[in-house]
C-alpha cells in the first residue's frame, strides 16, 4: 500500500493540537493517539511525519517557541517604547490565563518539570528558552538605552530574572488561581528592581 503523502498543513494541525495536549495533561499524559483522533488523521499515519514521539515533542516545542517570539514582537512593534511592549505582552498572556481559567500555565516550564530524561528535549526547550529570554533582553537593553532600565546589570541577567521570576509567578498563579503573583512579579522588578 502506498503512503499518504505528506501535508505540511497536517503536520501542524497535528503539532498544534499536540501543543495542546501537553499543556493540558502534560508530554507522558498525552497519547499519540489521542492527539491522531483528534485532527482526524488515521493511526499508522504518525510516522509519515514524525519519527519518533521525542521528535513529535521536539516540533511541538519549537512551535511554542515560535509562537512566543511572534507574541513579543507583536507586543513590542507597536509599543511607545520597550517597557511597555513587555507590559503588553506578560499582559496578553494573563488574558489567556483567564480564559483558560487559570490552568496550563507555560509549556516550556511544564515540560521542563517533566522532561528530565530526555536530552533532546530538554535541548530543544533550553532553546526555547533562551530564544525567549534573547528576545526579552533586546527589549531591556533597548529601555536601557533610553533610561528606562538600570544599567548597571546586563540585560540579558535582567532577562533571565524577570523570566524565571514570572515562570515562579505562573506556578503560584496556578495554585492561587488569581493573577495576583504575576501582578507583583512586574510591579516589583518593572516597576522597582529594574529602575534606573
Amino acid at each position: 500500500m502506498a503512503r499518504p503523502r505528506r501535508s505540511d498543513d497536517t503536520r501542524q494541525l497535528l503539532v498544534e493540537e499536540g501543543a495542546a495536549g501537553f499543556l493540558a495533561n502534560g508530554y507522558h499524559g498525552t497519547g499519540i493517539k489521542q492527539v491522531l483522533d483528534a485532527v482526524g488523521v488515521p493511526k499508522g499515519s504518525f510516522y509519515n511525519y514524525f519519527d519518533s514521539k521525542e521528535s513529535f515533542g521536539r516540533a511541538v516545542i519549537d512551535y511554542h517557541s515560535r509562537c512566543i517570539q511572534r507574541n513579543l514582537a507583536e507586543a513590542l512593534g507597536p509599543a511607545p517604547d520597550p517597557v511597555s511592549g513587555l507590559r503588553n505582552f506578560f499582559a496578553k498572556q494573563m488574558d489567556e490565563f483567564v480564559e483558560t481559567d487559570f490552568t496550563g500555565g507555560c509549556l516550556i516550564a511544564n515540560l521542563g518539570g517533566e522532561l528530565e530524561g530526555s536530552e533532546t528535549l530538554r535541548e530543544s526547550l533550553s532553546g526555547a528558552f533562551r530564544a525567549w529570554r534573547d528576545g526579552v533582553a533586546k527589549a531591556l537593553l533597548e529601555a536601557q538605552e533610553r533610561d528606562q532600565v538600570r544599567g548597571d546589570i546586563p540585560a540579558d541577567e535582567l532577562a533571565d530574572l524577570l523570566i524565571e521570576s514570572w515562570e515562579g509567578a505562573v506556578i503560584r498563579m496556578k495554585i492561587d488561581r488569581s493573577l495576583e503573583p504575576l501582578h507583583k512579579c512586574l510591579r516589583r522588578l518593572l516597576d522597582d528592581y529594574f529602575r534606573p
